[in-house]
């Protein structure tokens, strides 16, 4: 017998190898995402096209799982974002409990919101959560901020208290899915 020739070994070799490499990219790369987007268009597809929220009009105007930033007086507000409010990149402040910036933010929030000893500001309202895109503040979150929202809508503060009921899953309120509602109403 003769021993194999090196040169035929390499090139066994390197066949092997691009097989190996073309299933793998097949498989990894084609087949499974394609059976995951499949998967996810089936069985959730609003959750898998990126719980987009569309306006009256029908344009898509955010997500109901990526908070946006709101700040005029006729809107529920957010969380604070440790990230403003930016997608690209979500991540909390890290500041330990301790942390004197840590204060001066959440004292700064409940200026913001005229909070004092005696009408105390909800905490998911003075600190950003730990993506800081957090969509969804507490139902007490929303009723604080109620009387500020029905105001400068010139509604009646029942009819505001209404529909945060009605927006409510789980004790959470949605923000932007709460705005729209409120834009919806025409006042």
């Amino acid at each position: 017998m003769h021993p194999a020739s090196p040169r035929l070994d390499l090139r066994h070799d390197l066949l092997a190898g691009l097989r190996a490499a073309v299933f793998t990219m097949l498989v990894c790369g084609i087949l499974y995402p394609a059976l995951v987007w499949m998967i996810g268009q089936t069985l959730t597809p609003h959750a898998a096209n990126g719980s987009a929220l569309r306006n009256a009009q029908g344009e898509i105007i955010g997500s109901g799982l990526i908070a946006q930033g709101f700040s005029r007086p006729e809107y529920f507000w957010p969380r604070p974002s440790a990230v403003d409010y930016n997608a690209a990149g979500s991540g909390g402040s890290n500041l330990a409990a301790t942390s004197p910036e840590l204060r001066a933010n959440a004292i700064a929030q409940a200026a913001k919101f005229s909070a004092d000893a005696s009408h105390p500001l909800p905490l998911d309202l003075a600190a950003a959560s730990g993506s800081g895109l957090d969509p969804h503040i507490t139902l007490a979150a929303a009723e604080y901020q109620a009387e500020r929202v029905a105001k400068a809508r010139n509604m009646p503060l029942g009819k505001a208290l209404a529909l945060l009921k009605e927006q409510q899953r789980g004790g959470l309120i949605n923000v932007l899915a709460a705005n729209l509602a409120l834009d919806a109403l025409g006042q």
